[in-house]
Parts: structure tokens; sequence; C-alpha cells
């Protein structure tokens, strides 16, 4: 019996796939709208946890859930619509694409349709959830799970269209998407530190979990970025978009007025409250890049030993004493944001009174974590590069 769902091979040169390729010389309308979709759904969690901070949650149709939702929107009508489209119609990408349950089409179309439902699915179920149980006490509540699982579906599904059209691609074409890549790959790091933000938040930075919060998520993507693209610099061009981008909406959001709707007030907030200044991944993602011509030789898992240790110690040794400067009066102004709080913030919380979370409670429970963030920035450095080298070689 034939299988219901089916892959042709994703990997390897392609005669088909190459003639597709020298027949388009632009980057597909598909996947313009797909990294639209990624950019409406960063600038939307921002400004929605921002809102959340400020304003408190008054109706679910607010402009920064819309924004949200509009990328399911996109990313499920616009896939959804390529799908349909190179199944029955005569289209050049019909023998460049995979089998799915009878349909075909590009292998990201699929996932990327998929994580745009997922969002458009998630939206009634928060809306149910605000309802019933009132203001979230965490970030990744139930709905919000769905939510981020849908997010990263259109993420990761974006990649894997773009690399595809890259990985056929030659000259200025295949640099400019290339350039597009990196830029999506920053996108996906925006939304990982954004699920994390209850434990990066300046008053952790003195805390071990805050370390191995980082070291799970952030080696991985920029380990990907120059392994995909073969650009030496990937991983520092994906950090500096994400600190560029964080820094817009750390700068940008204070600039429009927002008053509580919501009780308590604790504290009189009269605009848009930021999400903090970013954290400083520039430096590691860096040597990162600067290292790893000098370790090409060596087996995947022996680089993954050095370079998950030097992820870890070189942003220890600038986020530690930055953490410092961020509790300190130099720190208290709109350019790195440590005078802005929430409405129900407490007089006598450790933000509000500019005192370090001890998360650990001994000496032992701190390196301890440590030790797993250690553990863990080898395994993400290891997960980005197999990740990164697969997206290398996908044609589909």
């Amino acid at each position: 019996m034939t299988s219901p769902v089916s892959f042709p091979s994703t990997t390897g040169p392609s005669t088909v796939s190459v003639n597709i390729a020298a027949r388009q010389d632009s980057i597909p309308w598909y996947v313009w709208l797909a990294a639209l979709g990624v950019t409406s759904a960063m600038i939307g969690i921002h400004w929605d946890i921002s809102w959340h901070r400020s304003i408190g949650r008054d109706t679910f149709w607010t402009p920064a859930h819309i924004a949200i939702q509009l990328c399911g929107v996109i990313a499920g009508v616009t896939c959804g619509y390529l799908i349909l489209w190179t199944t029955f119609a005569k289209s050049a990408l019909r023998e460049a694409s995979v089998n799915v349950l009878g349909f075909r089409a590009p292998l990201g179309a699929f996932i990327t349709a998929w994580g745009g439902f997922t969002m458009i699915t998630s939206a009634p179920f928060d809306d149910w959830w605000h309802n019933a149980y009132g203001l979230d006490v965490r970030i990744l509540s139930p709905p919000h799970v769905v939510l981020a699982l849908g997010m990263f579906g259109v993420e990761a599904g974006t990649l894997v269209l773009i690399a595809a059209r890259m990985n056929t691609a030659s000259g200025a074409l295949r640099k400019r998407l290339q350039r597009l890549f990196l830029y999506v790959a920053a996108m996906i790091l925006v939304a990982a530190l954004v699920l994390v933000l209850e434990f990066t938040s300046r008053i952790f930075l003195h805390s071990a979990v805050c370390y191995r919060t980082v070291c799970i998520l952030v080696p991985i993507i920029i380990s990907l970025a120059p392994r995909a693209t073969g650009n030496r610099w990937g991983g520092t061009i994906t950090a500096l978009i994400y600190t560029a981008f964080a820094l817009g909406m750390e700068w940008i959001l204070p600039l429009f007025p927002a008053q509580p709707k919501l009780g308590p007030v604790l504290h009189d907030t009269r605009q848009f409250v930021p999400n903090g200044f970013p954290l400083l991944v520039l430096a590691p993602a860096f040597l990162l890049d600067l290292a790893r011509p000098y370790l090409a030789h060596w087996k995947r898992p022996l680089q993954a030993l050095v370079m998950g240790p030097l992820f870890l110690l070189s942003f220890l040794a600038v986020q530690w004493p930055f953490g410092t400067f961020l509790q300190s009066p130099a720190a208290r102004n709109a350019i790195f944001g440590s005078n802005y709080f929430e409405y129900w913030a407490n007089p006598k919380s450790y933000a509000m009174t500019y005192r370090f979370v001890l998360f650990e409670k001994t000496p032992q429970e701190f390196w301890t974590n440590m030790s797993l963030a250690l553990v863990a920035a080898i395994i993400a450095c290891w997960i980005g590069s197999v990740w990164g080298e697969w997206l290398r070689d996908v044609r589909r």
C-alpha cells in the first residue's frame, strides 16, 4: 500500500529544482509574504507584552493582538494557496515539491501553513482563557504555548522556504536570499528570548537560571545561521539584527502614551513600558563566528565541546557586569530603560528597589545551574550545527 505521506528527497542536487531556479531571478512572492508575517508577529508580541504591562488586557481586539494574528493569517492563506496552486495548477514548482496526503508544495509551505493555522486556532482559545481566568500569571499560559508553537512553525517553515530557494540560486540572488534568511533567523531569536523574559530581565542577571535559559536557546540560532548560509559572520549578523530590533522596540514604545485600565495601579504609568534592554548575545555570537573556521576540520561533536563553553564564558563576561550597570543610577534613562515599570509594580519589588533576585538559594544550587548551562550550550551548539547543515541541503 502506498504511504499517504511521502517525501521525495529534500537533499542533494535536483535537476528540476536547478532548472526552476534558472528561470527565476527574484525572491518568490510567497517568501516575501512569509517574512512579512514573521515581522508582524515579532512587532506584535513585543507590543502586546508592553500593552499588558502598561494598560492591561482591555479587549482581545487590541492592535498588538491583530499584528500577531496577522502573521497566522498571512502564513495560513499564502501557503494554503501555494499548496493548492502547486497541487492542482500547472505550477513550475510541482516537480520540485514534496507530497503530503496527496497535496504537493515546497516542504516549507506545509510547515508554514500548519504554523499559521495553529496561530489562528490559539486566538479563540486565548480569548476564552482570559474571560475564564483573567490575566495571565506567566507568559507561557496554555493558549500562549499553542500560539508559540504556531509561531515557531511559521518561522521554521519560512526558513525552509528561503533555504530551498537559496540553495538553487547563485550570484546576487543567492546573496539577497542569504540576507533574508539571516533576518528571519534573527526574528526566531527575538521570539525565543521573548518567551523567556521572566528569567532574563535585569533582576535575574546575577542568577545562574538566566544563563541556563539563554544557553538552551540562543546557541542554536547563532550556530545554524552561518552553517545554513555559508556566511562566516552569519551568527554575528543574526545577533546584530536581534539587537537592533530589540533596541528599536525599547526606544520607540515609550514614545506613545498609555494609561492603565485595570487595577490595582501601584505605579503611575503614563507611557508604554518596554520589555527591557536586549541581552548582549552579540559578543558570544562574534566569538563563535571568529573561532568556527579554525575548528572546521574537527568533527561536529568536538566543535560543540569548544563552542558551548566559549558561548557561556563570553556571555557571562559581558552580561554579568552589564547587569550590575543596569541596576545602577546611570541606567535609569530612556537609553537603557531601567526606570520603566509596569503599572502593578510594587514599590518594594526587586525591580523598583534595583536588587537582584537570588534565584539559587545556595552556592551548590548556583553551580549546579551553571553546570547545566554549560551542558545546554554544548548541546545547543550541536543542534544548531546539525539543523544548519540540513537547511543547507534542502532543495524542495
